[in-house]
């Protein structure tokens, strides 16, 4: 195998799991990355975000100092329940590796290591400074990225763009959805199954609610953005009841809403309750449990510049595209940094029974990432 490869293999074999998912965390593949740059000359800070688990920053200095650029990939992946191969045994096959975290996403790891070692190996200094981010949980709560931003913050590091690795098949994405998610409730009152008419069926109630909640999602598709399609509304969870002869008192669904870029989740949390608001107190829109707003950056942007330029050169479609998956890069978005997402695989591998990545896109990987960081702040 290539050192690029090499380098994959090694990651995807450290069990990186998200605690979150029941996993051991990022501790071991932080120290593979650690110890990849020993010996390189490049600065390596550890910052711990929670105990025990710490981001990896590493600094390539650049020609100007007064400018810099970020690769942002992170550490940690999803559960490996329901796998049908092995997860932590990575095995090249007809020109795809396998293995939990190939696409999402120790490829693009790997080749941004690669590609920013690359510079000391060979004695030569990008145009600007350099950073290269891989952070903890961003399977979960994103809070490597978070913490990412404030390590820069306390340094007062201005960074020009950052390039977040995702798998996205080679195209480079300007634009992604965002995520809000959160819960409705809706209140009964408790009787015996053999007199229903002495209580109020929280259920019943809920099933008013799912279908004006379904006309909603399907009138969602009237407005699209040209390069993230519609919004879209998603119920994934519902529980209700306490025993089969009680007339339930309770029944909460929980709700996955994907935002266009514009959309704010407090706005489009009152658009629910403004939907649901003549059914009176027994329902209730509960605030939101998670909340990542979407991303759009600027086509003149020098990120998206300096990225089209680059899959140019290589002969590969330069044309902006957007995803309607989330990821670190709106963090990065909403910190004043404009960012793209650019990586080998694809997202319909991502946490699947079956997670693999071509081994051409992650040696390309690690060259549009190397062409990216001559080129940028020329």
């Amino acid at each position: 195998m290539t050192p690029v490869l090499e380098t994959l293999s090694s990651l995807i074999s450290i069990n990186s799991v998200n605690p979150e998912w029941g996993g051991p965390g990022e501790a071991e593949a932080g120290d593979f990355v650690e110890a990849f740059f020993d010996g390189s000359g490049l600065e390596v800070a550890i910052d711990e975000v929670l105990p025990g688990r710490s981001n990896r920053m590493i600094r390539l200095p650049g020609r100007d100092h007064n400018r810099a650029v970020l690769l942002e990939a992170h550490l940690d992946t999803v559960s490996v329940s329901g796998m049908t191969i092995e997860p932590f045994s990575p095995v090249i096959e007809d020109g795809l590796l396998y293995g939990r975290g190939s696409c999402d996403t120790k490829a693009g790891l790997a080749a941004m290591m690669h590609a920013v070692r690359s510079f000391s190996e060979n004695g030569t200094q990008p145009p600007c400074d350099v950073y290269l981010a891989a952070v903890v949980d961003e399977e979960h709560a994103f809070r490597g990225a978070l913490a990412a931003i404030e390590w820069f913050q306390k340094r007062n590091i201005q960074l020009e763009g950052a390039v977040v690795a995702e798998p996205t098949e080679f195209r480079l994405v300007r634009a992604n959805k965002g995520v809000l998610r959160w819960r409705i409730e809706t209140k009964g009152v408790s009787a015996h199954s053999s007199k229903p008419h002495l209580g109020t069926n929280a259920i019943t109630t809920m099933a008013e609610v799912i279908r004006r909640l379904d006309q909603f999602h399907q009138s969602l598709e009237k407005d699209e953005h040209p390069l993230l399609g519609p919004a879209t509304g998603s119920i994934g969870l519902i529980e209700g009841g306490q025993q089969i002869n009680f007339v339930p008192s309770s029944c909460i669904i929980s709700l996955d809403r994907r935002l266009l870029p514009g959309q704010q989740s407090d706005a489009i949390l009152e658009e629910y309750r403004v939907l649901l608001s003549d059914m009176g107190d027994e329902v209730i829109v509960h605030p939101a449990d998670l909340s990542d707003e979407a991303m759009e950056t600027p086509e003149s942007a020098s990120v998206v510049q300096v990225g089209r330029q680059v899959l140019h050169e290589l002969d590969k479609n330069s044309e902006p595209c957007g995803v309607p998956f989330g990821c670190d890069v709106t963090k990065f978005s909403r910190a004043g940094i404009p960012g793209i997402i650019f990586g080998p695989g694809s997202i319909d591998q991502a946490h699947g029974a079956v997670e693999f990545v071509d081994v051409n896109e992650v040696e390309l990987a690690f060259d549009f990432y190397r062409r990216f960081l001559v080129n940028f702040g020329v």
